[in-house]
């Protein structure tokens, strides 16, 4: 998988990775995990040290892109100061949409040195900028099945200046950004998880990630530990937020705070609420029909939802109905340690947004 040594050339591969905190950047606001990995009888664990959500102002992130450094450094930099960590150095994602990814097949058993030569000439096929304006890197994934003198590459590569903005911005908070991921790599590591939960650790089974963001809900489907899909439609918590403004004749702010506090009126659950939900779990169920028909599968076996939208009551059981799939709420902590700085209900309610930054902090325990 990509994430496990994808760093867009910020050249900084470690024989053994010191702790890292994962730092998830959206455009709501930024999450921090720290975890540990502690011996508990023959095996190694995750521990969830701590954690933050901390909101960020809307102009600071537009369409993925930093707009505001200073915003989105000062918010990094407050979320770091509520958790306690110690810990400065962060392993960061970039949006899919930041990222170019192509899977390649090369000869086996070269020298990195001919296999990055490769690499760059192959990229310049696909990639419509110049190599001088990107952040470059591959991951060999494996031998090509029935073909042991090849093996599959894939290829990443993502504008300077998207990289560029993410580190600065983290300096700006007084850290440091030693690992670029990509947000559905992330989200996968995370995944791994969660396996557990599932019939036969998920094996053969098609699992829908399906992360519920401001703007933009993203859909990355897996088979086997391999995405094999991954499409973003453009709906989101904003969409909710606006019809309470209409229905309502509220703010923006009043919006989002009615609507985290639950001091809205009597109908909004049914004037408001509940047309949101279907059209979200429409919006999903026309994103598998696109999956079945460009695909060669004809099913997905399970949904875990995640992001923000996820733990609005009822949604599981809509999103359900209208794909007739077997649907729950992302945890990565499910039976997870957790330190006494964590507060299981609290973390309940918010493990479904914490996905990504879970799967970055796992980053500190790669092998590679």
């Amino acid at each position: 998988m990509l994430g496990k040594t994808f760093n867009l050339d910020l050249n900084l591969f470690f024989p053994q990775s010191p702790r890292l905190l994962g730092i998830d950047i959206s455009s709501s606001s930024v999450k921090i995990i720290e975890l540990s990995k502690i011996k508990k009888k023959s095996t190694n664990t995750y521990r969830l040290e701590r954690y933050v959500i901390e909101p960020m102002s809307k102009e600071a992130i537009i369409d993925g892109n930093i707009q505001n450094l200073e915003a989105v450094g000062e918010s990094i930099r407050k979320g770091w100061k509520k958790t306690g960590s110690r810990l400065k150095e962060a392993a960061l994602a970039l949006p899919a949409a930041a990222v170019i990814t192509k899977k390649v097949v090369l000869p086996a058993g070269q020298r990195e040195e001919d296999m990055v030569f490769q690499v760059e000439t192959e990229a310049n096929q696909y990639i419509p900028f110049s190599l001088d304006e990107v952040n470059l890197d591959f991951q060999v994934l494996g031998p090509v099945l029935d073909h042991p003198e090849e093996v599959e590459v894939l290829i990443a590569a993502s504008r300077k200046e998207k990289v560029e903005d993410m580190v600065a911005a983290v300096q700006t908070a007084g850290l440091k950004a030693v690992v670029m991921d990509v947000e559905p790599f992330a989200a996968q590591a995370a995944f791994e998880l969660m396996k557990h939960q599932l019939p036969e650790g998920g094996k053969n089974q098609v699992i829908a990630l399906v992360d519920i963001g401001a703007s933009i809900t993203r859909i990355n489907i897996i088979h086997d530990g391999e995405s094999v899909y991954a499409r973003d439609q453009p709906f989101g918590g904003d969409q909710l937020t606006q019809e309470i403004q209409n229905q309502f004749n509220l703010s923006v702010e009043e919006a989002e705070a009615a609507k985290r506090k639950g001091t809205l009126p009597e109908n909004y659950d049914q004037d408001v609420l509940q047309p949101f939900c279907e059209t979200l779990a429409l919006e999903i169920a026309r994103a598998f029909q696109f999956f079945f028909t460009s695909t060669q599968y004809m099913q997905v076996d399970r949904i875990f939802l995640s992001g923000g939208c996820a733990t609005i009551p009822g949604l599981e059981a809509i999103i359900a109905a209208r794909t007739q799939t077997i649907t729950q709420i992302a945890n990565p902590f499910f039976n997870m340690e957790l330190s006494n700085r964590v507060s299981q209900r609290q973390l309940k309610q918010d493990a479904p947004l914490l996905l990504i930054a879970c799967g970055l902090a796992m980053r500190s325990f790669d092998p590679s």
